[in-house]
C-alpha cells in the first residue's frame, strides 16, 4: 500500500477522532480486526498473525508466523528451514518465523473498514446525539414539524431538532388534520432505546401536554404559586383541570383563565377548540366533586359511608343532562379528576325521560 494512501486513511481517521469524539484506537482496533479475518481466511485458518498499525509513523504491518520443519504437511502454517532462513536468518527447526505479507491488498481491506468503521461511528455518535436530546426533553412539551403523513394510517412523522419520531393516530387530537410542514406542540411521554436506536413516544392526547402548556401560558403556575393538583381528558373535546393556591390572595381559577380569557382561549386554540374545565381544588371531598360537576349546579352532596370514595350527588332536574354530560362525558371526567364515584340524581328523585 502506497504511503500516501496510508496518510489519507490516518488522516480521514484523526480528523474524525477529533470532531465525533471517537477514539482513533477504537477505529484502529477495528480495521486490525478486519484485516486478521481476511489474512486468517486467505491462509487456510492460520491465525497466529501480528498486526501492527502505528498512526505516528502512518504505516502498518501484517506478518503471518509459520513453524520451521523440515517435513511441510501444512504450508499455510509451515516452512522449510531454506525458505525460513529469507525471513529470518537465525531461523531454526520447530521454532516460528514472522513473514511481513504484501500490504498492497491488506491496504485495500484497512481503507474500506476505516470508511465502515466511521459510517458506523458516525451513527453511533448520531444515536448518541438523539437519545440525549429525547430524554432530556422527557416529560417536557415540544415545537415540532410535520413532515409527513401517512394516508392510510394518519400517523405523522414529526421532526423533534434533529430526530424524527411518529405520532400516531390515537395520539393526535379528536379530528385534526395534520399536513405537511405544520408547526405544532407534543408532549414526549417515554423514551426508550431499541435495537433500530432512541425511540420517543410522543403524543398530543395525553394529560401532560394540558399540563405543561398551562405551565408555559400561566406564570403563577410555572413559579409555583398555583398548583396543578389533577388533570382528566378526553383528548380533541374536553379536559378539565384541577388548580390551587396556598396564597389567599391568589385566585388559581381566574389565573389560569387570564383576563377575558386569553390565557385559557390560547390554549384551547391550540388544541383545536377543545373545551377546558377549570376548576378550585380543594381538600374537602364534598366540594371538589361539587365544582368537578362544572357547568352543572350542584345541590347537595354526600359520601356514601358504606363503599369506599363514593358520593351521591344532586342536581337540579333541569341540569341532570348537563351534569351527565353527553355520553357521560362531564360525569365520566369528573369521577377521573376527583378519584371518586359519582352517583348523580336529579332533585326530584326521578329522572324522567332522562
Amino acid at each position: 500500500m502506497a504511503k500516501n494512501a496510508n496518510v489519507e486513511i490516518f488522516e480521514a481517521l484523526a480528523l474524525f477522532e477529533k470532531e465525533r469524539g471517537i477514539p482513533i484506537e477504537y477505529m484502529i482496533e477495528k480495521i486490525a480486526g478486519a484485516i486478521q479475518v481476511a489474512v486468517k481466511k486467505g491462509h487456510g485458518g492460520n491465525d497466529d498473525i501480528i498486526i501492527n498499525i502505528d498512526p505516528i509513523t502512518n504505516t502498518f504491518d501484517v506478518l503471518i508466523r509459520k513453524t520451521v520443519t523440515d517435513d511441510v504437511l501444512d504450508p499455510d502454517r509451515e516452512i522449510l528451514p531454506e525458505d525460513a532462513i529469507r525471513y529470518d536468518k537465525r531461523a531454526v527447526i520447530g521454532e516460528k518465523v514472522s513473514i511481513k505479507l504484501e500490504t498492497k491488498e491488506f491496504g485495500r481491506i484497512a481503507a474500506q473498514t476505516a470508511k465502515h468503521v466511521i459510517r458506523q461511528g458516525i451513527r453511533e455518535v448520531e444515536r448518541g446525539q438523539v437519545l440525549q436530546e429525547f430524554q432530556s426533553k422527557n416529560q417536557e412539551l415540544v415545537s415540532a414539524t410535520v413532515e409527513r403523513v401517512d394516508e392510510r394510517t394518519g400517523a405523522a412523522t414529526i421532526r423533534i431538532g434533529k430526530a424524527e419520531a411518529v405520532l400516531t393516530k390515537n395520539e393526535q387530537v379528536g379530528d385534526e388534520i395534520l399536513r405537511e410542514g405544520d408547526q405544532i406542540k407534543v408532549f414526549i411521554v417515554d423514551v426508550k432505546e431499541t435495537e433500530k436506536g432512541p425511540k420517543a413516544i410522543i403524543s398530543r392526547s395525553h394529560p401532560g401536554l394540558v399540563k405543561r402548556l398551562f405551565e408555559n401560558e400561566v406564570p403563577e403556575i410555572f413559579d409555583g404559586t398555583v398548583q396543578i393538583k389533577s388533570i382528566s381528558r378526553e383528548a380533541g373535546s374536553r379536559t378539565k383541570l384541577a388548580v390551587y393556591s396556598e396564597d389567599p390572595n391568589v385566585d388559581p381559577v381566574g389565573a389560569c383563565i387570564g383576563a377575558r380569557g386569553a390565557r385559557v382561549n390560547k390554549i384551547v386554540s391550540e388544541l383545536g377548540g377543545e373545551k377546558i374545565d377549570i376548576i378550585q381544588f380543594s381538600e374537602d371531598p364534598i366540594e371538589f366533586i361539587s365544582g368537578a360537576l362544572s357547568p352543572a349546579k350542584v345541590i347537595s352532596a354526600e359520601i356514601d359511608p358504606e363503599a369506599q370514595k363514593s358520593c351521591r350527588v344532586t342536581v337540579p332536574d333541569g341540569q341532570i343532562s348537563l351534569a351527565i354530560g353527553n355520553k357521560g362525558q362531564n360525569a365520566r371526567l369528573a369521577a377521573k379528576l376527583t378519584g371518586w364515584k359519582i352517583d348523580i340524581r336529579p332533585e326530584s328523585g326521578f329522572f324522567g325521560e332522562e
